[in-house]
């Protein structure tokens, strides 16, 4: 199995380490990737079943995105070093997720949206940033899969955040749970369940509805993701 993958591996570190003039081209001939030529990838292992980047989008060195059905990011959606974002494609033999045959394995963008740097981004089931959204700070989980104890077999469930989110640094963010449109996920935060009240900051161990958030706060207004 070794010898056959081989030349695919180096195939693709070569491609790796080209400049985006001869990146693109070569990523959207032999990968069937939808690459706008004002998008970019650094010095990173990306390498999705499936990647669309809009205009302005761009996955900064260092980042690996693999095992993936599919990552797909709006205009001007960024994805910055040094993040860690797997999954557990879809179409294998493998035993794991056997008895969800809708799951996928999925990374949904939306214009504006950020992932900072150093995150791990669990994708084994749909995980979808809305447009304008910051995973802000460094090291937040969102962990789409666990072990089912009354089942012992791995699950997994969708998460979802809003738009004009902000998730703040070592959050912990589980499969099944929502953080609801123009809300606050504070630093050090567990989300696990569903929340539906929007304009609120959450916190906590678990996460829970503290106090309102001014609807006039700038940030939830941006046209533009990028913070001065």
């Amino acid at each position: 199995m070794r010898a056959v993958r081989l030349p695919r591996t180096l195939f693709q570190v070569t491609i790796m380490a080209l400049p985006w003039r001869l990146k693109r081209p070569l990523l959207q001939r032999f990968f069937g990737y939808q690459l706008d030529p004002s998008a970019r990838i650094g010095l990173a292992w990306v390498y999705p079943r499936y990647l669309r980047m809009a205009a302005g989008s761009r996955i900064d060195a260092l980042t690996v995105a693999i095992h993936l059905d599919a990552l797909e990011m709006g205009e001007m959606a960024s994805i910055g070093r040094c993040n860690w974002i797997t999954g557990f494609a879809t179409g294998t033999d493998s035993p794991h997720f056997a008895h969800q045959p809708n799951r996928r394995a999925q990374l949904l963008l939306g214009d504006h949206a950020a992932i900072t740097k150093n995150h791990h981004i669990d994708c084994s089931n749909l995980i979808t940033i809305g447009p304008f959204t910051t995973i802000a700070g460094y090291q937040t989980q969102l962990l789409s899969h666990s072990i089912d104890l009354q089942h012992s077999r791995q699950h997994s469930e969708p998460i979802t955040i809003g738009a004009y989110c902000f998730v703040g640094s070592n959050c912990v963010i589980l499969g099944g749970s929502e953080l609801p449109h123009h809300s606050v996920l504070g630093a050090l935060s567990l989300l696990n369940k569903v929340h539906s009240e929007p304009w609120c900051l959450y916190a906590g161990q678990p996460a829970r509805g503290l106090k309102a958030i001014q609807a006039d706060a700038a940030y939830f207004s941006r046209s533009q993701g990028y913070v001065e």
